[in-house]
């Protein structure tokens, strides 16, 4: 069982295990060691948001890399898709990024990119685990001028702003269009407005302050209050709000209502069937994706497969069966025409271009799925055993299914980055669903909090 590495790279609380430079120097050799496939010199990119931690990290793991031979490419605050289209377009053996995405600045992560710009396969993180554990590379230690060198990409910015404007069409912009965007004083606090800006649009931006411990605070996706107010004050068209480290995104409507990831995958989905660019007229969900969603896509002849949650799954899904669209209900939208990875920038664009060919405005588009009722409950938990071994929680589940009589779901699992079991009760009876699933959190509490 793996100890490392969770649902999205290793995370944890900065400067306490996992997540100390002892292990960010022992993950830069593993790395290092097993991205080391062709001949000549090799090279790692690093980037990393704005916590106050990610100079330590950052640090530690160049260490580690140069110990092995292999050079580091720095590049700094950056998002994380900027990460995987800089591996792939500097050539290098493989990327790293610094972020605890929507986290409190307090957590750190680290998560690594192939040379192809994908996030790694399991199997690959558990041989990254097994060498630390293992020793096996203790002994290569490279010497004289084989040690490797640092090197700080400075145009690595501007490569990335041009990368995510070639995702549109060169004859449109966003002239006219007033735009709040909200950074969350992470990763994409200097790019996002400056790609906005240059694509026409009148620009507000908000949360591009970062200090190394403010990243989320009261901001960004997980915090669109802010943003909520701002695109009203200034009779805006459209909110988006960026995590901390940019790869998701989540949409404020010109009404000032919050328009979640799903009812995105909606309207984008629609325009890309329409115009013969939806490939196997496919979207790939997750388990999480609102049944609502499923039902507007069916009717339009569109499909929705699931996944588990996460959007390393779907992008495994995406690959694996030729899918070129796909997403998450907490803004994750992955366009495989234009990048390896959810990029929270690409789909600002993609929504803005929908919005400025169609002359819609955002709360009509958002009108292209009815979401049905769905009630989620985050629980704190001290450990992650099997539910099914906890009898009383599995037979809990159960009674809460025989209730919704088929006229809905229960999905409850825990989070691949957080010590939480999230439970999800979803159905027509927006009464009914809410006590099922507080009365789940109780019986979760009880063996588990």
């Amino acid at each position: 069982m793996r100890k490392l590495f969770g649902t999205d790279g290793v995370r944890g609380v900065a400067n306490l295990e996992p997540m100390t430079s002892e292990i960010a120097m022992q993950l830069g050799r593993a790395a290092a060691h097993i991205f080391q496939r062709r001949a000549g010199r090799h090279q790692i990119v690093i980037g990393k948001d704005t916590r106050l931690s990610g100079y330590m990290l950052e640090s530690a793991l160049t260490s580690g890399i140069c110990s092995m031979g292999v050079d580091v490419l720095l590049v700094g605050p950056l998002p994380t898709p900027a990460i995987a289209f800089l591996t792939r377009s500097l050539r290098a053996d493989a990327g790293v990024v610094i972020s605890a995405s929507h986290n409190p600045y307090q957590d750190n992560g680290i998560k690594f990119f192939s040379n192809n710009g994908l996030k790694l396969p399991d199997e690959l993180e558990a041989r990254i685990e097994s060498l630390i554990v293992s020793d096996e590379i203790k002994h290569l230690r490279p010497t004289a001028d084989a040690i490797g060198k640092a090197f700080r990409i400075d145009d690595a910015e501007g490569r990335y702003i041009e990368f995510v404007k070639r995702s549109l069409p060169k004859d449109l912009d966003f002239q006219g269009l007033r735009v709040v965007v909200d950074c969350a004083h992470g990763a994409a606090y200097k790019v996002a407005p400056t790609i906005l800006r240059e694509l026409g649009a009148s620009v507000e931006a908000v949360g591009i302050k970062p200090d190394g411990m403010n990243i989320n605070a009261g901001c960004g996706a997980v915090h669109p209050e802010q943003l909520q107010e701002t695109v009203l004050r200034h009779q805006a068209h459209i909110g988006i709000a960026l995590d901390g480290d940019a790869d998701r995104a989540i949409f404020v409507c010109e009404q000032g209502t919050v328009v979640d990831g799903d009812h995105i995958m909606a309207a984008l989905a629609f325009d890309l069937h329409e115009r013969n660019q939806l490939t196997q007229q496919t979207v790939v969900g997750t388990v999480m994706s609102n049944f609502g969603l499923e039902l507007a896509l069916g009717k339009a002849g569109v499909k929705l497969v699931r996944t588990p949650v996460g959007d390393r799954y779907i992008l495994e899904r995406m690959i694996a069966d030729g899918y070129n669209f796909g997403g998450e209900q907490s803004g994750h939208m992955i366009f495989l025409d234009h990048n390896t990875t959810g990029d929270g920038l690409i789909a600002g664009l993609q929504v803005l271009s929908l919005m400025k060919r169609t002359g819609k405005p955002l709360s009509e588009l958002a009108c292209a799925m009815t979401r049905i009722p769905q009630v989620l409950i985050g629980v704190k938990v001290n450990s992650k055993p099997d539910l099914s071994s906890i009898p009383a929680i599995h037979e809990a589940i159960r009674a809460s299914e025989t209730r919704l009589n088929s006229n809905g779901r229960v999905l409850v699992r825990y989070s691949g980055t957080e010590p939480l079991l999230r439970i999800m009760v979803e159905g027509s009876d927006d009464a009914l669903i809410r006590t099922l699933a507080e009365d789940l959190a109780g019986v979760v509490r009880l063996h588990l909090s």
